[in-house]
């Protein structure tokens, strides 16, 4: 039973490889080695991941020539792919071509190899069809490495350039492998795509055009490797065919690389290397200047420290000034202006501090020192600044004329003053043990507290039960405040007249808008009265209500004495008070 099923599954397994064909076939079988021939791998599935085998004995002249089919016959499909190339040889007798391979469905799948016959050269008319330059010979990609043995930390450039024969067309290329410059600090410089000039390769005449400049600067030391770039090309061929409008081109595409490019980067030499030396590399001026050396109290000074010259100026730290402890410093405030090109950075890395002096007198800030490793003598430089002298000249005295860093320099008297100033030379020692608060003074004066709080809590009770029960004093006071609060406005403007009657006439027309729900301020005076008297206002009040609307429109026309002003105010009040 094993057996059978065994070979069930082995005849299986063929009848479903068997659907699946990937061959490789040959334009011609016999050429002559100044001929060229094509090559076709053709499937009958989607396959992908083609590789190509190595073509030992030939150069490819152009391709691939990629072509889809399905053709119906009886009602039978049948699809086909095909990657075609046109290849030479390059010597002559029995060739062999070795198989490629694709993958379809996870499964590997290869040609088998085939044998070409290549003889002498042959006599043959021009093909005007046949490309009249090989591409493989016309094209080529460089690094343009400008140095492969640099210090660590010193500049290199690299400059990728195609180079292409005249009268080969390039319509467009693209990137396929760009590389990451590992262990490297690396900066792309831009460049004008298509800018063809004339150049020379390998002695010969070629034009060319930069695809990517890049400034390299090596952070560690040893073989370090540059990643190869890759391009995939679309070329335009020239042909011996012409037509109407001049010569045929063939349209074609390749694919190149540079390759991988090895740095030998050399360390920087141990002997004679600074303590304080932070890795900078190149040529350096350090420049350490403040705006003013003398200043009065409330004011700052502004004190800058710059690098400047040619170097790896992104990649090192600046030295730190020691200020006295007397000075109040802000953290700095970094400031850059540098310039890259292929030769490398130039330009000037500075930090700039804000500096105030907190007593009178002169602060001396201390010669700064920068080391760095000169590329021109192979040799570690140091340059040292100048020793700053800053002159507070008014404020308060502090314990001496001249401050160091955290260092007494007496040059002039010492004042009196000491540093210890701060400490109390005389104590009020309290006794660390508490008496308990259980049985204490303040014990027994919260106990009787809430005692000696009932009578008066009895005296408010009774004061607020008085006010209660007085019906009309609480009418009268609830009329007063009533009246307070429309009027509030004309009381603050008594000192001028006509703001005065105008907040008068609306704190009038609002209280009747509270009290009525209606909007008065539209309505004739003849109208207000008539509604006052409907809702049974007092008659009287009435009167006095459209007595003062009438003065608020005459005052502005007539002169209002500060009596009249007062006296309106007052009457005002008491209308509201007595209307309802």
């Amino acid at each position: 039973m094993k057996r059978i099923t065994a070979i069930l599954f082995l005849l299986l397994s063929q009848m479903i490889f068997a659907q699946v064909e990937f061959t490789a076939k040959l334009s011609r079988n016999k050429i002559g080695v100044n001929e060229n021939v094509r090559i076709d791998f053709v499937m009958n599935v989607d396959g992908d991941n083609l590789e190509l085998p190595d073509f030992d004995g030939f150069r490819v002249v152009s391709g691939p020539f990629q072509q889809i089919s399905q053709t119906i016959i009886n009602g039978k499909v049948s699809w086909s792919k095909s990657f075609g190339y046109t290849i030479h040889p390059t010597k002559q007798g029995v060739l062999t071509i070795g198989s490629a391979t694709m993958t379809y469905k996870g499964q590997k799948y290869q040609t088998e190899p085939i044998k070409l016959t290549v003889t002498a050269p042959v006599e043959r008319p021009n093909d005007p069809s046949e490309p009249l330059i090989d591409v493989n010979e016309s094209v080529h990609l460089v690094a343009q490495v400008s140095k492969r043995n640099p210090y660590l930390n010193e500049p290199i450039s690299v400059v990728y350039k195609l180079y292409f024969k005249e009268g080969l067309g390039v319509r467009n290329f693209n990137m396929t492998a760009n590389p990451e410059y590992n262990d490297f600090w690396s900066h792309n410089i831009e460049v004008k795509q298509f800018e063809t000039e004339v150049d020379t390769y390998k002695g010969e005449k070629y034009s060319s055009v930069v695809i990517k400049k890049v400034l390299l600067y090596p952070q560690k030391a040893g073989k370090l490797t540059l990643e190869p770039l890759d391009l995939e090309i679309a070329l335009q061929v020239p042909t011996n065919r012409r037509n109407m409008f001049g010569r045929v081109y063939h349209n074609t595409s390749t694919k190149l690389s540079t390759g991988a490019q090895t740095i030998d980067v050399r360390p920087l030499p141990e002997n004679g290397k600074p303590d304080d030396f932070s890795g900078a590399v190149g040529t350096f001026d350090l420049i350490v200047k403040t705006d003013k050396t003398a200043i009065r109290q409330g004011e700052s000074i502004e004190m800058d420290v710059t690098i400047s010259g040619k170097g790896n100026l992104e990649l090192f730290s600046l030295p730190k000034p020691v200020f006295p402890s007397s000075l109040e410093v802000y953290d700095p405030v970094p400031k850059k202006q540098i310039t890259v090109g292929l030769s490398g950075m130039y330009g000037k890395v500075a930090e700039k501090y804000t500096i105030i002096p907190q007593f009178q007198g002169k602060y001396i800030i201390k010669p700064m020192r920068f080391s760095y490793f000169d590329l021109d003598t192979k040799t570690y430089k140091t340059i040292t600044s100048q020793e700053i002298t800053l002159d507070m000249i008014d404020g308060p005295v502090g314990n001496q004329d001249t401050y160091d860093d955290g260092e007494e320099v007496a040059q002039n008297e010492v004042k009196p003053q000491s540093h210890f100033k701060f400490i109390e030379l005389k104590t009020n020692l309290q006794p660390i043990a508490k008496q308990d608060f259980l049985f204490s003074a303040r014990f027994f004066i919260w106990l009787l507290l809430p005692l000696l709080l009932i009578p008066v809590l009895i005296f408010v009770k009774n004061k607020k039960d008085e006010r209660d029960s007085d019906i009309e004093g609480n009418k009268v006071r609830s009329s007063n405040k009533l009246a307070k609060k429309y009027l509030s406005e004309a009381r603050k403007n008594q000192s001028d007249k006509e703001r005065f009657y105008d907040s008068l006439e609306k704190a009038l027309h609002n209280f009747l808008k509270a009290k009525l729900k209606i909007e008065t301020s539209e309505m004739t005076k003849e109208k207000i009265s008539e509604i006052l008297l409907q809702r049974k206002a007092n008659v009287q009040a009435t009167q006095d209500f459209i007595s003062l609307l009438e003065n608020c429109e005459l005052a502005r026309y007539a002169p209002s004495s500060s009596v009249a002003i007062q006296q309106d105010y007052e009457k005002a009040v008491k209308t509201i008070n007595t209307l309802f």
